[in-house]
């Protein structure tokens, strides 16, 4: 007898959903989905987006999305410098969180200047974390201070090999110990499984990038016809290609 595994619901989601980019056509598109609850974007997306004024772009992204959150990052690598920036980016707009990386470029610690931000009421997203001791140093330097995202990539230790999820779960309570100010992020997802992971451990934000929400029409769907779907792809593709087996 076949046995299909239940179907996750999209509407039982308790993870915040973050639209991941720095496309403003992408990121009004996805602005009236009642599923996207803020944005975040980072240099390496505005680079591929071809932005070439920072300030222009975050002024006419803060006045077109004014309601929901978003992450705009500092640009320097000395600390000084990281700092001075960020005080700037955070008058931007009331709804803005100042990405700050969770070291320089030397590995020097930022921790000491996300302490004194977050102490004088600047709402931040440190940024680029992969492990559980960077998770503990940011949430002790953050912890009890402004609103403060951190940003776990999961992603990228999945990418190492290394299963995220037990590193995910031990996040959330270091930060459940800190401060109710600090809410972690599930940050580059590879796949829209990752939504229901995030959701499952009690993260409260993932970032999501278009490429992946575009799936979000798939939640639930029957497996049988999806496989059926696959067959009839690759029967349309071998007719289109003309290739014969001799």
């Amino acid at each position: 007898m076949h046995v299909q595994s239940k179907r996750p619901a999209v509407s039982d989601l308790k993870v915040a959903i973050f639209a991941d980019g720095a496309d403003i056509s992408g990121m009004l598109e996805m602005y009236p989905n009642p599923l996207i609850k803020g944005f975040t974007t980072n240099p390496t997306l505005m680079c591929k987006a071809g932005i070439a004024d920072y300030a222009a772009f975050a002024a006419e992204v803060v006045q077109a999305i004014p309601d929901r959150p978003i992450s705009f990052e500092v640009l320097a690598d000395d600390l000084p410098e990281m700092e001075r920036q960020a005080l700037a980016i955070s008058r931007w707009g009331k709804n803005v969180n100042v990405k700050i990386p969770v070291t320089t470029t030397l590995g020097e610690s930022t921790a000491a200047i996300v302490h004194r931000l977050s102490r004088q009421g600047v709402n931040l997203n440190v940024t680029a974390l992969t492990t559980l001791a960077q998770v503990k140093t940011v949430a002790e330097a953050a912890g009890g201070g402004a609103p403060c995202y951190i940003s776990v990539f999961a992603g990228r230790v999945a990418d190492t090999g290394v299963d995220p999820l037990p590193v995910m779960s031990d996040a959330v309570r270091v930060l459940a110990k800190h401060g109710t100010n600090l809410e972690l992020i599930w940050a580059s997802p590879r796949e829209l499984l990752n939504i229901f992971q995030a959701d499952a451990i009690g993260c409260q934000v993932i970032t999501v990038t278009n490429d992946i929400l575009k799936k979000l029409s798939l939640v639930g769907r029957d497996l049988d016809e999806y496989s059926l779907d696959t067959v009839k792809m690759f029967r349309t593709d071998a007719i289109a290609s003309g290739f014969t087996v001799p």
